[in-house]
């Protein structure tokens, strides 16, 4: 709201972004290193960003966030100890999955180990069929297996029962009596997820509940520090892409697994807009990781068929496709002698050899700092000094071992492979969807993403690229300009043509009621209806717009087209209604931020080498640069957060709002 003073803060694997809006529009952004109790690292960059804004955090009017506790409690698998309780007969569904493998053509291929070992599986006698409740659990035998749970030392308590997202009477039963008898988190499958396929409920039942005991834990210990700072209680970004207060989150952690990247995506798609562009891949390039994504036509790509660390995730996240090449992916040699880089990652601390804090092996961010695209005068986070030696010996050493002449050839080789990395993530979610990458913008973003993303538009076709203002922490912009969201499904089965109209209009009434429940404000919520459809005997579905009221003919002209967009064809086959959506939005006022140059903009020169070319590139500060500005490339932009790298052959032209928009591509 106007007046308003809004912080964002975005934990990121390296470093803790944030973003400051005060009143008078200014943008003021701040890096801290990220802690282990990201809590810390958190208040202390809200700390920071205040001290340079000039004012005291109580003048914080809302505090909006996104962490990494639960994607770090899935990678890292030192989530809760969990129980799981299931149908009689089906206690292995959780281990055995689905019969695809995760690489076709290994038959030594491993899946990951279940999140719930089998020890800790327990099973109810009960039965739910497609005409209702069978038999019902008897409550004295709920009550010896909420005894075996106990016993057995269970943090947490995943219910996922047959057939409970169509008749949950048996599994709510279940659920309230281990929610009476312990006294821990209980996750029910038809509150977390009442949708068809028993694995993939069951995976996502057991996720959240997996992920729960962290999220309650960090949430609370934040808003503890976050009290005694003077600041609101943040709102959490979740990975649908839109926020939700506190107190939901903790109830529904599984929505918080893509919570970061997320943020970015956001903060892309608001560029969009205000750039006027309609399609963009989203290019997230940080200290650990790079996050591609699509939006287009200024809505972000979201998906229900996501997966992490091998767990199937069927709630609805923003559509990210994640590969482990960031700045502190570290550079190696295989048994082949191949260059490698990633997924290994030097992190914060000791961080690249670079940052002179011990790190002695060789990164993407030493590379860069070889090839002179960042200089020993630049300061990361507006105060890291570079040691720029230590970034020549790491190189120099990885040299040796490739048997390449010099630190400058293996810094070649690592930005290549790095580039080579990401690319493969870019075509993945354009040409593998069907979408043609040259009529995309590439906004590039996060502390290396502006470094990279010229060098990979070259390697698409793609002749534009988007660097936001605040392109270093642009995922802690996206929480500013992000709307309130909440989602929930039904599965209701039938082919469309013998639908009726009642029993759809019932099913949304119960989701509009659901997903409302979550608002902070029911009365400022809108309510989008969207339906999943396929084609009889079909897999897999598409989902869809259903508009304020079901017309199942108009359905199912966009279920054609959409077919059609995403395989090429369309069929005269009877198409089935699958499951039916609802998703509450309470939109907020983006936020209207003031471009300011300030100081001189041409800093100096210095050795910089593209490809095989050495050129004496000059330097400039970016917020030096005012609205109309042309940069003609080679040329490099440094930032407080991050670096732009303009290649020979392109021109950078600032807009507005200080957005850069580089365009180009003949390249050398």
């Amino acid at each position: 709201m106007a007046g308003n003073t809004r912080v964002g803060v975005d934990v990121g694997g390296t470093f803790t972004d944030v973003v400051l809006l005060p009143p008078d529009d200014e943008l003021v952004t701040a890096k801290v290193p990220s802690t282990d109790d990201q809590s810390v690292g958190v208040i202390s960059g809200i700390e920071k960003a205040c001290e340079e804004a000039g004012i005291d955090p109580s003048d914080v009017d809302a505090f909006t966030h996104a962490m990494t506790v639960s994607v770090n409690a899935l990678l890292e698998e030192n989530g809760a100890k969990t129980a799981l309780v299931t149908t009689e007969g089906f206690r292995d569904v959780l281990e055995i999955g689905r019969q695809a493998r995760p690489d076709l053509y290994d038959v030594n291929a491993d899946k990951p180990a279940p999140l719930v070992p089998r020890r800790r599986r327990f099973e109810v006698a009960e039965r739910t069929a497609i005409g209702g409740v069978r038999a019902s659990p008897d409550e004295n035998e709920i009550r010896k297996v909420a005894k075996r749970i106990r016993d057995c030392g269970a943090e947490s308590v995943a219910v996922a029962l047959l057939h409970a997202y169509q008749h949950p009477e048996n599994e709510q039963l279940v659920a309230d009596t281990l929610r009476e008898e312990l006294d821990v988190p209980v996750s029910a499958s038809h509150e977390v997820l009442a949708e068809f396929r028993e694995y993939e409920r069951t995976s996502t039942t057991v996720v959240d509940a997996y992920v729960t005991p962290a999220i309650d834990a960090y949430i609370g210990r934040l808003e503890e520090r976050a009290e005694t700072l003077g600041v609101p209680v943040p709102r959490i970004m979740q990975a649908n892409g839109g926020i939700a207060p506190a107190k939901t989150v903790r109830e529904h952690a599984v929505t918080t697994t893509m919570s970061g990247p997320a943020g970015g995506v956001v903060g892309a798609a608001e560029t969009a807009n205000q750039s006027n562009l309609d399609g963009l891949v989203t290019f997230d390039m940080g200290g650990t990781s790079s996050d591609v994504s699509l939006v287009r036509d200024g809505e972000v790509e979201r998906t229900t068929n996501a997966e992490i660390n091998g767990r199937p995730i069927k709630t609805p996240m923003v559509d990210v496709n994640t590969v482990g090449a960031g700045g502190g992916s570290i550079a190696w040699i295989d048994a082949g002698n191949a260059l490698r880089v990633g997924p290994q990652s030097s992190g914060a601390n000791p961080g690249p050899a670079c940052y002179g804090r011990g790190g002695t092996k060789p990164t993407v961010t030493d590379a860069n700092v070889v090839l002179g695209y960042i200089g020993g005068s630049s300061a990361l986070g507006g105060e890291l000094e570079l040691d720029v030696q230590a970034a020549h010996d790491a190189l120099s050493r990885l040299a040796d071992e490739a048997g390449l002449e010099s630190a400058l050839d293996a810094a070649r080789g690592v930005f290549r492979v790095a580039n080579a990395n990401m690319t493969r993530a870019i075509r993945a979610v354009t040409v593998e969807r069907g979408h043609d990458p040259r009529g995309f913008g590439l906004v590039a973003f996060g502390g290396a993403g502006p470094m990279h993303a010229a060098a990979l538009a070259e390697s698409l076709d793609m002749s534009s690229v988007v660097v936001p203002h605040a392109c270093g922490v642009l995922s802690a912009y996206g929480l500013l300009a992000a709307d309130e969201k909440h989602d929930s499904v039904k599965t209701l089965r039938s082919q469309l043509s013998g639908i009726t109209l009642d029993s759809v209009e019932s099913t949304y009434d119960e989701l509009t009621d659901d997903v409302l429940s979550d608002v902070e404000k029911p009365e400022t919520a809108a309510v989008r209806r969207a339906a999943d459809l396929r084609y009889v005997g079909q897999s897999f579905e598409l989902t869809v717009s259903a508009g304020e009221s079901f017309d199942a003919e108009a359905v199912a002209e966009r279920f054609r087209e959409a077919h059609e967009n995403a395989y090429g064809y369309t069929m005269d086959d009877p198409i089935e209604l699958v499951n039916l959506r609802a998703t509450a939005v309470v939109e907020r006022e983006s936020p209207a931020v003031s471009y300011r140059t300030a100081g001189e903009a041409r800093k100096g020169s210095r050795e910089v080498f593209f490809g095989d070319q050495r050129h004496e590139t000059p330097v400039f500060d970016r917020v030096g640069l005012g609205e109309g500005r042309t940069v003609e490339g080679p040329a490099i932009l440094e930032q407080k957060e991050s670096t732009v790298v303009v290649p020979p052959a392109w021109t950078g032209t600032v807009q507005a709002d200080g957005t850069l928009v580089l365009s180009g591509g003949d390249g050398e």
